[in-house]
């Protein structure tokens, strides 16, 4: 039933006739259609019937048969498979239902044009929608879980990348979110014990980095410069050595995985990553 916040309960509203919108998925964008344009008729009171998941040649004499028998009845349709569109057009028309197609003529006119098929596979609009608020979510969950911040959430990652200072955590993290993961990364500072919360994550989800002592003091050395940070032992080779002895020591302790980012483009060290990750889910 299309409703309206106005003061249409005080007038006494014209029954229209129903509308039923067929759909081989959620049926969102017919139904939105009709309610624009019933927008335009505010004093008539309209039935909107939003048959979803149309996709069988039961389904199709189904929405037809609760058509048929009433006055006036109106198929508004999204169908983008050839085959059940030209079904419910057939089937309507016989029992002398008017029907509107709204997807129809512009898929057949986009593929004479492109000399192409269309894929015909409905909801693959929304399915790509919900991929960009997924894309969109992880993006935001790994900012606010940037460097150790909400360890109380780590469990709810997907990738959590653990490391010493200026091994590469933060750039990897936001690429992998780009691409839809929703990732933590927390600091390695040996000495102080990581956050129990880091007990609770799956081992196969977390990720140590590492790298050759040289490119990380290079690292950190240009850090330093740039923030004022004093050198005296963050750049220190025997140091750094160290770190980075007491990070693989850790590691291979938990049975996390390891991937070093030394001389790899953030894209190569990703894609580590990501093979690691969803090799365990396959194979468990």
């Amino acid at each position: 039933m299309v409703e309206f916040s106005d003061d249409r309960h005080l007038k006494e509203l014209k029954p229209g006739p129903p509308i039923f919108v067929v759909s081989g998925g959620t049926g969102a964008t017919g139904d939105l259609l009709a309610r624009t344009v019933l927008a335009q008729f505010p004093d008539v009171n309209v039935e909107i019937h939003v048959e979803t998941k149309v996709v069988s040649e039961d389904r199709v004499h189904e929405v037809v048969k609760m058509a048929t028998g009433i006055p006036g009845a109106i198929i508004l349709h999204t169908m983008v498979n050839r085959n059940f569109r030209r079904l419910l057009v057939t089937e309507a028309a016989r029992a002398g239902i008017v029907t509107f197609d709204l997807a129809g003529p512009l898929e057949e006119h986009l593929s004479r044009e492109l000399a192409m098929p269309p894929a015909q596979k409905p909801g693959l609009y929304h399915q790509m929608r919900r991929a960009y608020f997924d894309r969109v979510e992880a993006i935001e969950f790994t900012v606010a879980h940037d460097d150790g911040k909400r360890v109380e959430d780590l469990a709810k990652a997907e990738i959590v990348l653990l490391g010493v200072s200026r091994v590469g955590k933060t750039p990897l993290s936001m690429y992998l979110s780009i691409l839809g993961w929703k990732t933590a990364n927390v600091p390695f500072v040996p000495g102080v014990p990581p956050p129990a919360e880091l007990d609770q994550v799956d081992p196969h989800k977390v990720v140590g980095l590492v790298i050759e002592p040289v490119q990380l003091m290079s690292h950190r050395r240009y850090r330093a410069s740039r923030s004022g940070i004093r050198e005296q032992g963050y750049v220190d080779r025997q140091t750094v050595i160290d770190e980075m002895r007491a990070a693989n020591h850790y590691y291979y302790q938990r049975g996390y995985h390891v991937v070093d980012t030394t001389d790899k483009p953030i894209e190569t060290s990703a894609e580590e990553i990501i093979s690691l990750i969803t090799r365990r889910k396959v194979t468990s």
